[in-house]
């Protein structure tokens, strides 16, 4: 039976004096993917920040049973250290775990690169493999999608899909675009309202990593 990794009871979230969250509250269970959604600029990225421990000036509480990575909304890598420096130094992996980790997002053989030398679907993919090293109980994932384009998003949300049943990693992914949360996430919550709170908590069905069609059903032990 799948038990709670994360209780959060956010009475209230303001930014600049102004109350942009109020009474969220949710519990997250292992094995989840959780999908936040709702229009841009109402609070999805705040409450992520409040779950990463990123931002404490809240007023509420946040309880999270392990740890957690975050992919931000831009890759956010070291510049100046290789692709491989960027999984080893920030994770602590063994050279053999980099290279299994660039082989997973389709990097191998760059690993004497620099993130420069990379296209911005390239560096996401190296944002993956980083967070997913860390091998965290939680990924928080803030739109890692934006900015591309639409056959690039299909590639990369497939990518996501794999990795994520390859690790068995509870996520939420943090999305204003509802096919993203449609074919990813086997719960999507909703944010509306001035300040926002949760209008709607649905389980998902169809979500993309659920299909034992799309091929990546199975966990890696």
């Amino acid at each position: 039976m799948a038990s709670s990794l994360l209780d959060i009871r956010l009475q209230s979230l303001c930014h600049d004096d102004t109350r942009i969250l109020q009474d969220v509250s949710f519990q997250l269970m292992r094995g989840e993917t959780l999908a936040l959604v709702g229009p841009s600029g109402i609070g999805k990225s705040s409450l992520l920040r409040v779950i990463a421990s990123l931002n404490t000036e809240f007023e509420g509480s946040c309880a999270l049973d392990g740890t957690c990575a975050m992919v931000f909304q831009e890759p956010t890598l070291l510049p100046w250290r290789t692709v491989s420096d960027n999984i080893r130094v920030t994770t602590g992996a063994t050279a053999k775990q980099v290279n299994v980790a660039l082989e997973d997002v389709s990097l191998a053989g760059r690993g004497d690169d620099y993130p420069g030398q990379l296209s911005l679907g390239q560096q996401r993919r190296l944002a993956l493999a980083r967070a997913f090293a860390v091998k965290p109980d939680l990924l928080l994932l803030d739109e890692p999608f934006v900015s591309l384009d639409p056959a690039l998003v299909d590639e990369m949300m497939a990518l996501f899909a794999r990795l994520r049943a390859m690790h068995n990693v509870t996520t939420i992914l943090v999305t204003h675009v509802a096919q993203e949360a449609e074919k990813l996430a086997s719960r999507i919550v909703t944010l509306g309202g001035n300040p926002a709170t949760i209008v709607s908590d649905v389980q998902n069905e169809g979500a993309y990593f659920q299909l034992s069609a799309s091929g990546v059903t199975s966990s890696r032990s």
